[in-house]
């Protein structure tokens, strides 16, 4: 082979190489704006929407921590109820006794 020969096949696998890296390149910058895109989604629409969802679950705690505690004051209403029918049910007697 020719120094001339050499010369050009040299020349033709630095271009094949020139023509790969400029390819590398192209899949380089769409691989960054994929990765700044996920990026941009993530801070302005995924982010805040986790604080709103995380906001309404908190306020359904504290409704639910609301409704919980009158349904407390409920049942201790009904014991307290269930209480004084017993003792009225018991006065009764006592007074039906003497009769």
């Amino acid at each position: 082979m020719t120094d001339s020969e050499k010369l050009d096949l040299l020349l033709k696998q630095m271009g094949a190489m020139d023509d790969r890296f400029t390819q590398l390149d192209n899949r380089i910058m769409k691989l960054e704006n994929g990765v700044t895109d996920i990026r941009l989604t993530l801070e302005n629409e995924i982010g805040p929407n986790i604080r709103r969802v995380a906001e309404g679950h908190l306020d359904l705690s504290r409704k639910l921590d609301e409704a919980l505690k009158v349904e407390n004051e409920k049942e201790m209403l009904i014991i307290r109820v269930n209480t004084l029918e017993n003792e009225m049910r018991r006065m009764k007697d006592k007074i039906n006794s003497f009769a």
